[in-house]
């Protein structure tokens, strides 16, 4: 037997009422369903964990091949003299 629970807090995507939605899980058939008792809205969502696509190659999430090129220097910032705001 399928135990139906209702959702603490949850709005119907349909009526917008507040904690009328219930939901309910079935095992054999790897699926998740929630309907609302106020408008008889239904709505059903697989269970089963589908593979996630392969990210793209991007300079982003690729690491540095090298050291950047260049020398490092000391940069030192000086306020202006003739400013009187701070």
């Amino acid at each position: 037997m399928t135990v139906k629970r209702f959702i603490a807090g949850a709005v119907c995507p349909r009526c917008n009422e507040m904690d009328k939605i219930r939901a309910w899980r079935d095992d054999d058939a790897e699926k998740q369903y929630r309907e609302c008792i106020a408008c008889g809205y239904e709505d059903e969502q697989s269970t089963v964990v589908q593979a996630q696509p392969q990210e793209l190659a991007t300079r982003v999430n690729q690491p540095h091949s090298s050291a950047p090129e260049g020398d490092t220097a000391v940069i030192n910032f000086v306020p202006n003299p003739g400013s009187t705001k701070h």
